[in-house]
Formats: structure tokens, sequence, C-alpha cells
């Protein structure tokens, strides 16, 4: 429960420090007091978004701190989860700079919104009046109903699957959608792959492909030229090779005379020997020149297939239709795929609707239990409430499309009077009968949530005198399983409570500032007396406000 609030530099309050109790708290005060600056504030420490508008001086940092007792409502592992230091005392603090940068933290941890917003469900149900008009929405009623049913981890483990089943489909589609543009393509692609495969292409082979055409295709050209020069280097008297040797035997005479001589002479001897070398180069290859016209148009063709293979793929390197021949290859692969994909998906699909169908039918068994306990419930406590005559019918039908929190479509009547037709509660319950309704799902539901604190934010609009004392009653039986506040207009339920709280307003110059305070025994029977007859009170107003109170 929460122990303590303090609020610093918010809207119109300047520093404010109060302290809670359990039970039944009352907040009163007048129209434009600042009840719902109370609320706002607490709504910052629950995970609300802020903004600048917040700050009174906009040149100073606004802080929020609240105090929550939460000993008793295994929140533990919350805090582990979250790699959160646990405190039976927790403090969640809000500061929000004139820069309007926002931070959170909990017990001195820095947090984001996410996480302060998650641990606010365990800690306080802030009822408003627009709430009550939510009662209309299919989604509260059926939140109702499972609450009562204790459907909660059903849900959870009915969504978590339903996510996997709705991806499962989704991806199903995929694969269908890309089945069917393989299939048309398939062909094609099939034929692109046998010409790559049917080439039986080799990286690197053009080159040698290329060099062995140029020498086949000019061998007359190529012998000639060998010939010519074998002639010229080994002509008996006048070949070069001749000439060599003469030059080397001239020069071996001279080596003694000088050191130019005998280098001379090493240089004509390296030379001799390189071109003997080049010479019996050029015999072998005159040996292996081959004038085979087969061999050169098998060369010739094998060139114009790649040729027009790097042309259809616009490429010019037999690595490039390698590399696009293993991509086909892929491709081809992966439309055979697809089919066993498919089936197993599929498979996945039926196994999961089997489970989901389980699970909906579990759901809606227990909402059908549910649903007369709830009614039942409801009737009794809105018969005190002035209601002796309502009834309800809840129609739960099973449908076979999968919702987010089952397979069932959900019709909650209501009639209030005899003789009179059951109803959609948004068209037929009044004002103040939603209000009591509300109140009523409040009671029943606090028996189950187990929440530490409920703020009711004058859930009392449209209902006075008798019945107002009725809901006051109710609240405070309430309170006795967990905190409960009232914010209220109404004297009937301010008497209720066990402690009671009042907004005012302050001026001190041109400053305006909201202040609460906590009213002692004399005071409050003057802010009730004053909620019943005005700023002037009068005897029969404090007479009043006493009975009111004993």
């Amino acid at each position: 429960m929460i122990t303590s609030l303090t609020i610093k530099n918010y809207a119109l309050i300047e520093k404010l420090s109060i302290d809670f109790s359990k039970g039944f708290s009352i907040i009163t005060g007048e129209t434009g007091a600042g009840k719902s600056i109370i609320l706002g504030a607490l709504g910052l420490v629950l995970g609300k978004r802020a903004d600048l508008t917040s700050l009174k001086n906009k040149e100073e940092k606004c802080v929020i701190e609240a105090y929550f007792e939460i000993s008793k409502y295994k929140l533990r592992p919350f805090f582990e989860t979250n790699d959160l230091d646990y405190e039976d005392e927790t403090i969640i603090r809000r500061e929000i700079l004139p820069s309007g940068k926002s931070r959170a933290f909990i017990n001195d941890s820095p947090v984001n919104l996410q996480e302060l917003q998650e641990l606010s469900l365990y800690l306080i149900d802030i009822h408003s009046q627009h709430q009550t008009q939510e009662l209309s929405d299919e989604q509260v009623q059926f939140q109702i109903i499972d609450a009562i049913a204790t459907n909660q981890a059903a849900i959870l483990e009915y969504q978590a699957l339903l996510k996997s089943y709705k991806q499962d489909k989704s991806n199903l589609n995929s694969l269908l959608n890309k089945q069917s543009e393989a299939a048309k393509e398939q062909d094609y692609y099939t034929f692109l792959l046998d010409e790559l495969v049917n080439a039986q292409l080799k990286s690197g082979e053009q080159e040698t492909l290329e060099s062995d055409f140029e020498n086949l295709n000019n061998v007359e050209v190529i012998k000639e030229a060998i010939d010519k020069s074998l002639a010229v280097a080994n002509e008996e008297q006048i070949g070069v090779l001749h000439n060599l040797n003469e030059i080397k035997a001239s020069l071996q005479k001279i080596i003694s005379f000088s050191l130019d001589y005998h280098t001379l002479f090493e240089r004509i001897t390296s030379l001799t020997i390189e071109f003997d070398d080049i010479s019996d180069e050029l015999n072998r290859c005159a040996e292996k020149l081959i004038n085979d016209p087969e061999q050169l148009d098998f060369i010739s063709q094998k060139l114009q297939v790649i040729y027009n293979l790097q042309k259809k793929h616009q490429v010019s390197t037999v690595d490039e239709l390698i590399a696009i021949q293993t991509k086909l290859e892929q491709g081809v692969l992966e439309i055979g795929n697809l089919g066993e994909e498919i089936l197993a998906l599929t498979d996945a699909i039926q196994e999961k609707t089997l489970k989901l169908d389980l699970l909906s039918n579990a759901i809606h068994q227990r909402r059908i239990e549910a649903i007369p306990v709830l009614s039942q419930k409801l009737i009794s406590i809105l018969e005190t409430l002035g209601m002796p005559n309502v009834r309800f019918k809840i129609n739960i039908t099973g449908t076979e499309t999968y919702f987010s929190n089952g397979k069932d479509e959900l019709q909650f009547l209501f009639s209030a009077n005899k003789g009179t037709d059951f109803g959609l509660l948004k068209k037929v319950a009044s004002g103040g009968e939603m209000s009591r309704i509300m109140l009523a799902v409040k009671a029943i539901l606090a028996q189950y949530s187990k929440l530490p604190t409920l703020i009711f934010d004058e859930i009392d609009t449209g209902v006075s005198g008798e019945i107002a004392i009725k809901m006051g009653e109710i609240m405070k039986e309430m309170s006795q399983e967990m905190q409960i506040f009232a914010i209220t207009h109404l004297p009937q339920i301010a008497a209720r409570g066990t402690a009671h709280f009042k907004v005012f307003k302050t001026t001190n110059g041109n400053d305006t500032q909201s202040e609460l305070k906590l009213l002692n025994s004399e005071e409050r029977v003057i802010e009730i007396a004053q909620m019943l007859s005005g700023i002037v009170v009068s005897d029969s107003a404090l007479n009043h406000a006493k009975a009111l109170l004993n």
C-alpha cells in the first residue's frame, strides 16, 4: 500500500508531503481545488508520460516521490527479474527536469517507463469516471468474467500460442506465394542452369582456351617464324651461335691482359649459354607444333559457348558464370525444399490449432461456470444499493474465430426494473446505475485481484442520499482487505472514511497553490457540514454531519 507521497514543483503544488494509512481514506475539496493534480502526480509515479507544463517553476525540476509497503504482496520475483533492489518499503521517484527530460527511479535504481508501468499494475488501481463508461466495452466485460473464472494464466498461454500461430500462418502464406511465383519461373531458371551445367565451366579455363586457339589457328605462321629463327641461329658458317662462339674464342685469348676483357669474356659466355638454351626451346616448340583442325574446331565451339553465356548473363569472366550457376542451383534447390517447408509448417499450424482449441474450450467452460457466480454477486451488492429488481443476462457464444482472449463472443445485458426488457449496458443503464454497477464490479474483483490499493475518483456520480451511504459502506468493507481511497463530493461517502484529507487552494499575492491536509475530528465535522450546506454552516448541517460520522 502507499504510505506517503511527496510532491515538489508540480502544477499548483510548490511542496507537499503527506502520509497515508491503511483502511478507507477520503479526499474532498471544491471543484478545481487540485484533486486531479494529486492524481496526476501519482500517475507520473506510476509511469505516465510527462511534459514541461507539469512544472510550477519552469526553472526548477519537479520531484514526485511515493513510498509503498509491499512486504505482503509477493513482489520479490518482479524485482529479481528486472534486476532491481528489493525493499519491503519501496520508494518510487520521478523527476522532470527544466530541459523537459524525465527520469524514474525504483529504490534509487534508474528504470524506464515500461518497468515503472509494469510495477504499477501490482500496486494501485486508479478508477476514473472514464473507466465507468468502459464498463460497456466487451473487452472490459471479458476481463471481469475472466477474473472470476481465474482464466488469467490460461489466457496468457493462449495469447502466446496465438501469436506463434499467427506468425506461422503469415510464414505459410509467404511460402505459398513464393512457391507460386517460383513455379512460374522454375522452367526458365532450370533452362538457364542446364545451359551452364552442360558448358562444364572451370575456373581459369577461358585464358587457356584462348591461348590454345591462337596457337592452333596460326600454326603455319608460327612454324615459319620458328624455322626461320632456328636457321639464323644455327647456320654452320654464319649462324648466330657460330658467331657467338667465335667471339668467345677471340676474347679468351686476351682475358689475362685486362680485367675489362675478362668481364667481357664472362658476359659473352653467359650470352652464348642463354642463346643456346633459346635455340633448344625453339626446337622443342617446333616439335610440339601440330596442325589439328578438329581440336581447333572443338576449342572454337567451347569458346563460343562461353562468350554466348557471358553475353546472356552480362558478365565477363568464367568465374562470374560459375557464381551464377551456384546461385541458380541454390534457387532450384530452394524451390524443391519449399514443398517440405510448407508441409512442416502446415503440420505445425494444425498442431497449434488443436492446442488453441483446447485452451479456448477450457477458457469458455470456466467462463460459463463463472457467469452465475458473477451475476449472483452483482445482484446481491446492487440490491443493497437501491436496485432490488436488477437482473443480468450474460451470454457467452463460442465461435470459430480466434480472438485475442479466446474464441468467445459476449453479450452483457442488463435490466434495472421489473417488466423492462434486457438491453446493452451503454443503452439502458443511467449514469447512477453505471456508477453502482462499477462499484459492485470493483468490490467483487477486489476479492480476486488482491491489489494493495484502489483509488475511486468520483465513482459516486449520479447517486445521492441513502444509496451514497450504502456505497460508502461497501467501500469501507472493501478497505478491510485493501487500502481504499475515495475522491468524492458526497458527504454520505466522506463520512464513512477512517481518514479524511481536504484539498484546497491558497493565494499569496499573485501565486496560487494547492495543498492537501489531513483533517482532525473537528475539522472533519465542519468539512462534511460544508459539503451538506455550503460555506455558511448551519447548526442543522453540523448536527447532520455529526450524525453521518456517528
